[in-house]
């Protein structure tokens, strides 16, 4: 019907000789006749996309791992010049006689060699470090996926409303077209035509109110989607309130389904792997030194090569290395504590919401089922009297403002079992 109703005023613009304004009235109704609508999947799949904290984490995921690439460097070749055992008296260099001048001008290199193991360890530990970020964008995601959730039902509940306030604005008009008319007969009390006026415009004030809060709902999901904050688009307000009856909310679940909990189990596995890598410190390094020199007078050229190893070993040099070591053990008891707390807080929350949810599913199949279609009858029974003249407009008028009291505490039911769902799949990061 609104499409028609566009299609329409098209038709009647395409007859007005003012081609700009005619211009202008058509782009925005082929606009309006075409938004964009969206399902809560198709919101999710373009934050996952197109957010930009899923750039800013795969940055610093690329960050570390082309930084791992250079674990296994060695330390960088030395290399000297100069002279060597020379006398600060210059006649002294040359040849006397028979006897070869002193000093001489010496090349000198010098490469250490690391151990096999320290590089092993270096390495699995670089390349493990990305893990942990990986983890946090998934939980962040996680964040950012139910808050779009959040805010697609609190859409869906608003259009609900809006859909409430429509039947009532028709309601209230016959109400009050008709007291108008009989009170010219003298056959209403004006008492109850004002009641409906005043109703009338609460209803208008609160369809603007509502009309309001989806367009900052729409700015909240545009935002959360990377788009332009004012692109229009519409929803599809079906909903499915999910069963969480089998489900066991126990640390296995938290562990196996959570992010920040799986970024905890990667901080483990890097803090060991940091130890390892405090242990391959304490090997041995071996390295070679060549020296060559070329004597000044008449002196024969010389060498000298040397093997070199590093001792770490040493009492007065490895107290830094096992003191982390040692360190490093308190952060892993402290990390599976932090763990076991969570899903410990995790599990009792969930239980919780669990059994909240359950309760508003029962009162909303009571309100579907008994309270709603009673009151609906009753309103019906009441309109029906009032058009044989056998029940004044104040009755009528509050049988309606029961209905659609009843009707909004059960929209509000919605909304609550709504989202506590939405914290439920937050807490066990449903995908």
């Amino acid at each position: 019907m609104e499409k028609l109703k566009y299609l329409m005023l098209i038709i009647k613009l395409m007859q007005m000789k003012k081609n700009i304004f005619f211009a202008v009235a058509l782009l925005f109704l082929t606009v309006k006749l075409h938004a964009q609508r969206l399902t809560l999947e198709e919101v999710i799949t373009t934050i996952r996309t197109s957010h930009p904290v899923v750039k800013m984490y795969e940055n610093e995921i690329r960050s570390m791992d082309e930084a791992a690439k250079g674990a296994r460097s060695w330390m960088p070749p030395q290399v000297g010049f100069g002279q060597f055992m020379t006398p600060y008296n210059p006649r002294l260099w040359s040849r006397d006689g028979n006897e070869p001048g002193m000093g001489s001008i010496m090349l000198s290199g010098e490469q250490m060699i690391p151990n096999r193991k320290k590089l092993d360890a270096d390495e699995n530990y670089m390349k493990a470090m990305s893990s942990v970020e990986k983890e946090k964008k998934n939980a962040t995601l996680n964040d950012l996926v139910h808050d779009a959730k959040q805010f697609y039902y609190e859409w869906i509940i608003l259009e609900k409303k809006l859909a409430v306030l429509s039947e009532n604005e028709k309601i209230l008009s016959f109400m009050i077209k008709n007291a108008e008319i009989r009170y010219k007969n003298g056959l209403e009390k004006i008492s109850a035509y004002y009641k409906a006026k005043a109703a009338l415009g609460d209803v208008k004030n609160m369809q603007l109110m509502y009309e309001n809060e989806i367009q900052q709902r729409r700015i909240r999901l545009n935002a959360l989607m990377g788009r332009n904050a004012m692109i229009d688009f519409d929803i599809d307000t079906t909903y499915r309130l999910a069963d969480y009856t089998a489900l066991v909310f126990d640390g296995t679940l938290f562990y196996n389904s959570r992010s920040d909990m799986k970024s905890l189990d990667k901080e483990i596995t890097l803090t060991r792997l940091k130890q390892e890598t405090e242990r391959a410190a304490l090997k041995p390094q071996f390295g070679i030194k060549y020296d060559h020199s070329f004597g000044f007078g008449g002196q024969p050229l010389q060498y000298t090569i040397m093997g070199m190893m590093k001792i770490p070993l040493a009492r007065w040099s490895s107290k830094m290395n096992k003191a982390n070591i040692e360190s490093l053990n308190w952060k892993v008891n402290t990390l599976q504590s932090q763990k076991e707390m969570m899903a410990n807080e995790y599990s009792g929350m969930a239980y919780g919401m669990r059994n909240e949810f359950e309760l508003k599913k029962k009162q909303i199949r009571l309100y579907e089922e008994t309270i709603i279609p009673a009151l609906r009858n009753n309103y019906k029974a009441m309109q029906l009297a009032y058009e044989q003249n056998t029940e004044e407009l104040f009755m009528l008028y509050d049988a309606w403002e029961t209905l659609n009291m009843k009707q909004l505490e059960q929209i509000e039911l919605i909304n609550t079992a709504l989202q506590l769902q939405v914290t439920i799949e937050r807490l066990i990061e449903k995908k």
